[in-house]
C-alpha cells in the first residue's frame, strides 16, 4: 500500500488533489473514486471528503491497487462490422462510444456490444476488456481490431509493439499546415495539473512519460475555411506508436489542435465531436500470414461537415 508523508510546502491541499500529485499512474476520476470507497486514508483514519485538508506531517496511504475488475455484461447495441474471420473481427466505432467501462462508464460501451454480437472473444485482456488488442478514445470513431481468441490476441499484440500494424487517421485541424508531410517525435505524459490530459511538455525519462512518434501528410487546405479568419487543413496521420491522445496532444504541440477538440485547445461551438477518424488499419492475418488492408468510411457527419468547407 502507498503511504506518503506530507512535507510543510504540501500542507493545506485537498487530499484528491494531493493523491493525484503523487499517485501518477492514476487519473483524477480514479482517485475520487478510491476516496469514495473509502480506501484513502490519513493517519489511519478513512478520508471522509475529496475536500479535506491535509496537513504537514501527516501519513497519508491510498489502497488503489486493491480495486475489484470490472464485469462487462452483454448489451444489444449495434455493431457495424468492417471484416471478419475465424480469429478477429474489424468493428467500425462509432464517435461517443467508449470502448471499455472506466472513469464512471459502465454501460454502453464497445466491449458491452461486443459480448451480445459475439459467442467468442479472447481474455488476454481479462474480464474487462475482452477481446480488445488496442482502443480509440471515446470521441474518435473508425476501425478497430478485435481479437476472438487467446492466440490471435497474442500474435496482433505482438504485432502492435514490433509496430507492424499500420494505423492511419484522418483529422481536420486549424490552421494552415504549411509544410506537405512532417514528423512530430514528442515523449507523451500526463498533465500533472489537468489529470483527464495528456501532454507533449513533460520531460523525457520522468514517471509515465512515454515515446510518441506520429507522421502527418497535408490532403486539403481550407483558408477561412470554418470562419472569417479562421483556417483549417485536412491531415492524413500516421502514428507509430499508440500513446493515449496521441493524434491529439501532437497536432495540438504544433499549433494545430483537432477541430472541435478543446480539451487540446480547439475553438468552441464549431463541431460536436473531434473530427479524428481512424480510416485504414493494416495488419497480418495471425493464422494465414496474409497481409490485410481494411478501410472505414468517414461517418456521415464529417463527411457533411467536410463538404461546407472551400478547399484551396
Amino acid at each position: 500500500m502507498p503511504e506518503f508523508s506530507v512535507s510543510a510546502g504540501e500542507a493545506g491541499r485537498r487530499i484528491d488533489q494531493y493523491l493525484v500529485t503523487h499517485l501518477v499512474k492514476l487519473s483524477r476520476a480514479r482517485v475520487q473514486e478510491l476516496i469514495s470507497d473509502g480506501r484513502a486514508k490519513i493517519n489511519g483514519e478513512v478520508v471522509a471528503r475529496a475536500s479535506q485538508k491535509v496537513r504537514g506531517h501527516d501519513v497519508v496511504t491510498a489502497e488503489w491497487g486493491a480495486q475489484a475488475p470490472v464485469r462487462s455484461e452483454a448489451e444489444d447495441i449495434p455493431l457495424e462490422t468492417l471484416y471478419e474471420d475465424d480469429d478477429l473481427v474489424v468493428i467500425n466505432k462509432p464517435a461517443g462510444m467508449a470502448v471499455h467501462a472506466g472513469g464512471g462508464v459502465r454501460t454502453g460501451t464497445l466491449v458491452n456490444a461486443l459480448l451480445h454480437r459475439f459467442r467468442s472473444l479472447s481474455r488476454v485482456g481479462g474480464e474487462a476488456r475482452p477481446g480488445l488488442v488496442h482502443r480509440l478514445d471515446r470521441q474518435t470513431s473508425g476501425a478497430l481490431l478485435v481479437a476472438k481468441n487467446d492466440q490471435a490476441h497474442s500474435k496482433l499484440a505482438a504485432q502492435f509493439s514490433g509496430r507492424t500494424v499500420e494505423k492511419t487517421y484522418l483529422a481536420l485541424v486549424q490552421g494552415l499546415v504549411k509544410k506537405p508531410t512532417g514528423e512530430i517525435d514528442l515523449p507523451i505524459g500526463r498533465d500533472m495539473v489537468r489529470r483527464t490530459r495528456m501532454t507533449a511538455r513533460r520531460r523525457e525519462g520522468a514517471p509515465g512519460v512515454r515515446s510518441a512518434l506520429s507522421f502527418y501528410k497535408v490532403v486539403r487546405r481550407f483558408p477561412g475555411g470554418l470562419s472569417a479568419g479562421y483556417d483549417a487543413t485536412l491531415v492524413e496521420v500516421r502514428i507509430a506508436t499508440g500513446r493515449m491522445h496521441q493524434i491529439r496532444v501532437h497536432m495540438s504541440s504544433i499549433g494545430h489542435a483537432v477541430v472541435g477538440d478543446t480539451m487540446y485547445g480547439a475553438r468552441g461551438g464549431v463541431l460536436s465531436r473531434n473530427f479524428l477518424h481512424a480510416f485504414r488499419i493494416v495488419f497480418t492475418q495471425p493464422t494465414t500470414g496474409e497481409r490485410i488492408t481494411i478501410e472505414a468510411p468517414l461517418p456521415q457527419e464529417l463527411d457533411e461537415f467536410l463538404r461546407t468547407l472551400t478547399p484551396q
